[in-house]
Parts: C-alpha cells; structure tokens; sequence
C-alpha cells in the first residue's frame, strides 16, 4: 500500500484493492467486494452482520427496492419523465405532428439526423391508455436514480442520451441489413427482420440496464435480480409483436459500453481518458450512420 498522501484509499479486507468507497455505518474503505447496498449509501460485512441481527428479514422483492434506492433526489430522473410525458401531451395537442417530426424513420437518418434522439421521447398513442407510456417512464423511475446516484448527474444524463442514439443506430443497421439484402432477410425470417419506423423510451431503459448489469458490483447490486429483470424485457422484446428489439439490443449494447468507460476512469486524473472515451463512443454512432447512408444512398432520403 502507498505512503503517498495523494493514494486512494485501500478496503480494508483486501488491502491491495483500491476504493473510494467507505461504509456508510463504520467508515471504513470497502471494495465493490465488500459492499453491500443499504438503504442509503453501502455498508462492510460487519455492519451488514450487525444490523441483520436486529432487524427483522425483508422479502426479496424489498430487497431489491432498497438496492435501486438512491443517497439523494433523482432530479434528471424526474426531469427525463417529465419530459416524455410532456412530449406525449403534445403528440395528442399536435394531432400527431410532432409524432411525424420526430419518431425514428431510418430512411430519413441523413436528412433529418435528430430523429435518432428525439424518438426516444415519443411513445405510441394508438391507445386509449397510455400503457406504452407508463411502461417505460416506470421502468427508468426504478432502474435510473440508482445510476445517477452513482454517476453524478451530468454523467448519468449523457449515459441515457447515448443509450437512446445508440439504440436508433442500431434500427439504421436493421434498415441497412434490409437494403444489402434486397428485403429477402424479411421474407427469410418472416417478417422478424424488418424495416419501420419506430418511437419510444426503450432503447435508453435498456442503455440503463445493461449499465446497471457492468456497474453492478461498484453500485452495490445483486446479479441474479438484475439478470432476472433483463432477461425478462429481452424475451417480451423478442416475443411480443410490433416491439423495436433492435433498439433494445443496441441501447443495452451502448449503456454497457459508456458504464465501462466511466468504471475505468474513475479517478479525478483520469476526466479527461473519460471524456475521450465516452466521445469516442457517441463519434462511432454517428460513423455508423454515415456509413450505412453513404453505401445506401439511393435509399436514405
């Protein structure tokens, strides 16, 4: 271990891993290891012993909900919501022309490139009940302030941005598999590869599972949960009809890649590998885009 005053701190169970992690009841250093999510914040074994001992056992379903609960107010979570549910009030005030402004039409990914953000704040209205809505605005008040606990704000927001275009990118690759194909994939697979335009929070809820699954040791989260919960929204993505499963895989793919970077870069020396990092990822998208609309010109509008 390091004599320098400027050395991380090391966990005290495992003297040479280095944290900056304490225990939030004792304040001893603690690796992801060693850490166990509290109510708030992250307790060492010993702790966690003690406190077990005089409370009575929680199910697992409580488990888990104390596990996503964050140290502080989720203020981007709650502004990510609010955001998407007032551009569903404007989808019914526009009679559906933000809708056609915005939703995610692969064909037009070179004429109108905002598209690839802007759907991810658009959800269906071809239902009375705005199940479609409520869906996805739970999912990323359950699974987001765990993330911007961790993350910080600013982090935990370009995390879900990049997730939501990381998603679209991956329905221009669709568009493209159908264009290098001559459409035979879809009559191949039976309609299961095909190309449509598409809309909704998905592919950033995914972005913030599959960070939640890379993170979940640092953050203090159980696996088999989080496992149990992808798993679930991967098969109901595959399964049920009319569901942009390219998004999700793409989102999920994206999340996982940015939650790396910001794990390996943790320490205050290393901001600026992780801003490169995390543009090198957003500068890989938009290539993609490029190049999908430069060998398929004569289909992107």
């Amino acid at each position: 271990m390091s004599d320098s005053p400027d050395a991380a701190p090391s966990c005290y169970r495992h003297p040479k891993r280095e944290t900056y992690i304490s225990c939030q009841r004792c304040g001893r250093p603690i690796c992801p290891e060693c850490q166990t999510q509290a109510a708030v914040g992250v307790q060492c074994p010993e702790c966690m012993a003690q406190g077990r001992a005089s409370v009575p056992r929680r199910s697992p379903v409580r488990r888990v909900a104390a596990a996503m609960r964050p140290t502080g107010t989720p203020v981007v979570t709650y502004i990510l919501i609010g955001a998407c549910i007032i551009a569903y009030a404007l989808q019914y005030l526009t009679g559906g022309a933000l809708t056609q402004a915005w939703l995610m039409d692969p064909a037009l990914a070179a004429s109108e490139p905002w598209r690839l953000l802007t759907s991810g704040f658009l959800h269906s209205t071809a239902f009375a009940f705005p199940i479609h809505l409520l869906l996805n605005m739970y999912a990323i008040y359950v699974f987001g302030p765990a993330l911007e606990s961790f993350l910080g704000r600013a982090r935990y927001l370009a995390l879900y941005l990049i997730a939501a275009v990381g998603g679209s990118v991956a329905e221009v690759l669709n568009f493209q598999l159908v264009i290098a194909t001559h459409g035979q994939i879809v009559e191949a697979t039976g309609g299961f590869i095909s190309y449509s335009a598409s809309l909704g929070a998905s592919g950033a809820v995914f972005g913030l599972m599959g960070a939640l699954l890379v993170g979940r040791k640092a953050i203090g989260l159980r696996l088999t949960p989080l496992l149990i919960i992808v798993g679930l929204n991967l098969v109901i993505g595959f399964t049920v009809p009319n569901i942009a499963w390219q998004a999700h895989l793409g989102g999920f793919a994206i999340g996982a890649a940015v939650m790396a970077v910001y794990l390996a870069t943790r320490r205050r020396e290393h901001r600026p590998r992780q801003i490169l990092g995390v543009a090198g990822i957003v500068a890989g998208l938009l290539a993609v885009v490029v190049v999908c609309v430069v060998t398929g010109a004569p289909y992107y509008h």
